[in-house]
């Protein structure tokens, strides 16, 4: 069984983010996406609500998981039995980036593949930082996410706290 992991901080998850797990997913038997407890940077959702959002995101591709994790990446990679790293790529500066993780990462865990698909078309110019500016300026997310992540990032941006939305605490561990 081959199985990938799809690594990212997904905060929210967008259309560009699922279209790259779909693809992964028609690639390898099982596709893990894992979503960093740790990013260094700021973050609107907490690892607990990205998880609840790439999971419901998700939810019709059988041979997707959603997991979160805090190790190094090549580290959940070895954990969870994966042969390859999944990244998406839309632009020059995406591919500059990659480029130099997926050889840090090579230099850390050669037996580990990198594998990067380019988005499609209609994704190239979505980012979670531009999905959250167009929320914040009143603009119409609709095109480019799921109607339980618009639901969520509204909320946030509003400082509405609703029960339907809000997601449970969960443990994080490491096997």
């Amino acid at each position: 069984m081959t199985i990938a992991i799809y690594p990212g901080t997904f905060d929210p998850v967008h259309y560009g983010h699922i279209d790259i797990a779909a693809r992964a997913a028609s690639l390898f038997d099982q596709v893990i996406v894992g979503v960093y407890d740790r990013p260094a940077k700021s973050l609107l959702f907490s690892t607990e609500e990205r998880v609840a959002m790439c999971r419901d995101a998700l939810q019709g591709h059988a041979n997707v998981q959603v997991l979160p994790y805090r190790s190094l990446t090549v580290e959940f990679a070895r954990e969870q039995h994966a042969t390859a790293i999944v990244r998406g790529l839309r632009v020059i500066s995406d591919f500059e980036f990659e480029f130099q993780m997926a050889l840090t990462n090579k230099t850390l865990a050669p037996e580990i593949e990198f594998v990067c698909l380019m988005t499609s078309l209609q994704n190239a110019f979505l980012s979670a930082s531009i999905l959250k500016e167009v929320a914040a300026l009143g603009g119409d997310i609709s095109g480019m996410t799921t109607p339980f992540v618009q639901k969520m990032v509204h909320q946030r941006l509003q400082g509405k706290d609703d029960p339907a939305t809000r997601v449970a605490p969960m443990m994080i561990t490491r096997d």
